[in-house]
């Protein structure tokens, strides 16, 4: 029998996969489970256009991500912070500051997107 499974199963396949199981296994596990849907003509057509649909979306966010990579290519940052004994930061730096700094720069990033090595600059 053929399925079009609409979760990713262990050792079976990833979702939206067309695969070809056994009767009972379809019918008593995966349908029943929400796994798996029949393959039928429509539902194929259904997938074909969902996927075509998916790569569309996600070529216009790689295109967008190429985008602000492309901005932030030899971009310099300068963040005025105060310094106590030797090179210790009083605070720290974080992502938080970076991206309000990349935001008066005209990029904005979300800060989620932005990660420093250590979790936070401590030392100048």
């Amino acid at each position: 029998m053929e399925v079009i499974l609409k979760k990713d199963v262990e050792n079976l396949g990833f979702a939206d996969d067309i695969l070809t199981v056994k009767n009972g296994y379809a019918r008593n596990f995966l349908i029943p489970q929400g796994h798996a849907v029949l393959a039928t003509s429509s539902a194929k057509k259904v997938l074909a256009e969902t996927l075509k649909q998916r790569a569309f979306k996600e070529e216009k966010i790689v295109k967008d991500a190429k985008a602000v990579a492309s901005k932030l290519e030899g971009l310099e940052i300068k963040l005025a912070a105060k310094v106590g004994e030797g090179d210790k930061l009083f605070g720290s730096v974080s992502n938080a500051d970076l991206a309000e700094a990349l935001e008066k720069e005209g990029i904005s990033l979300e800060r989620k997107y932005i990660t420093v090595p250590g979790g936070n600059i401590k030392r100048t």
